[in-house]
């Protein structure tokens, strides 16, 4: 066989053990998850961590050049040797598939978070409810507690950088509770794309291939620690963006700081008012009249923030990352994004918020 047509090969071949992958999530748990991911994770934020700009970055950066400078370059040969010019396209994205699950992608096919944590995924309306004005009077109490009255938005007093490290604190106390949580080796930087992020709507995304989170620092502040949190979930080796999610606001109300704790419920009840506003209009009413004027106030903040980027861009964007993510055994696409509602009522079933 000529060597042109084996990475085209290896591709296919890596895409039939993909579809099988999903029958055996004990397997990937326990050889890759907790065992060689972890190792690859902590040598690659050993190795990055400290640098202050994002490698990530700047790879797909020089990535993205060398592709249209490639392009250009056989411009006048793509007619007439097109067939060795797909196969070099295939072969190249064949070793980039096997570098991305090697190194991060495979925690797609690990055991689901609330199995792990033997958490149901159904709930009632009732016990949406119930949890939603329970989450109200924490939400307003820490925004309280902060803004001392009601009507004042939350302000973030810390720089991005000391949000990244203070992140830490509510990592190691949920540790504590559940070891699988464990976060070690800080390696988070500011996105050097944090413009474009906005505009295809993103807050931060998970580098796979450096192990670097990357947090858009255009956010409105108030959010940054929950959306930072998301993005470290994704670095200890949870891919499912609603388990991430989960873990982010978890991570916040786990932080010792008030600011942190105000980031994680605001965030979590953001989604439950919003489940509410579709579901049921008057409910969501009430419930809003419920809520501080300060809390509602951020969540304009956030709202203004996001529509001052809408464009068809971001439009686009979600739709790629939407069938992205179906491809990669989440079967919600996008909206698993709400999903972590569910762990949540669950969660705090048993426990105090």
């Amino acid at each position: 066989m000529k060597s042109k047509y084996i990475l085209p090969l290896f591709l296919v071949i890596q895409i039939i053990f993909l579809k099988i992958l999903p029958f055996f999530p004990d397997f990937i748990e326990g050889a890759y998850s907790n065992n060689l991911f972890v190792r690859i994770s902590h040598f690659s934020r050993t190795l990055l961590g400290k640098i202050p700009f994002s490698i990530g970055d700047l790879i797909y950066a020089l990535l993205i050049i060398s592709i249209i400078i490639w392009f250009w370059q056989i411009r006048k040969t793509w007619r007439t040797d097109w067939k060795d010019h797909l196969l070099k396209i295939f072969g190249k994205i064949s070793v980039f598939y096997f570098l991305f699950h090697v190194l991060w992608a495979f925690n797609y096919y690990r055991e689901p978070l609330f199995e792990k944590m033997e958490i149901k995924r159904e709930y009632t309306d009732a016990e949406l409810l119930a949890f939603t004005k329970k989450l109200i009077l924490k939400t307003n109490e820490i925004q309280f507690q902060i803004a001392k009255n009601d009507s004042s938005k939350v302000v973030f007093p810390y720089s991005q950088k000391e949000a990244f490290h203070m992140n830490l604190d509510g990592y190691e106390n949920l540790s504590k509770e559940h070891p699988y949580f464990k976060y070690e080796i800080l390696s988070v930087k500011k996105s050097l794309f944090s413009l474009p992020l906005t505009y295809m709507g993103f807050g931060g995304y998970l580098n796979p291939f450096t192990n670097e989170a990357q947090v858009n620092d255009l956010l409105p502040m108030y959010n940054f620690p929950v959306t930072t949190c998301h993005e470290m979930a994704h670095q200890i080796g949870f891919a499912s963006e609603s388990e991430c999610n989960f873990i982010g606001v978890l991570a916040s109300v786990k932080n010792k700081n008030l600011y942190f704790q105000y980031s994680g419920y605001s965030f979590a009840l953001r989604y439950c008012l919003g489940i509410w506003q579709v579901k049921n209009e008057k409910i969501f009413e009430q419930l809003k009249k419920q809520t501080n004027v300060g809390i509602l106030k951020n969540y304009k903040e956030s709202h203004d923030f996001w529509k001052k980027y809408d464009t068809f861009i971001d439009e686009g964007f979600h739709v790629f990352y939407d069938n992205f993510l179906k491809t990669n055994n989440q079967k919600d696409g996008m909206d698993s994004y709400s999903k972590f509602v569910d762990l949540m009522v669950n969660y705090y079933k048993t426990r105090k918020l």
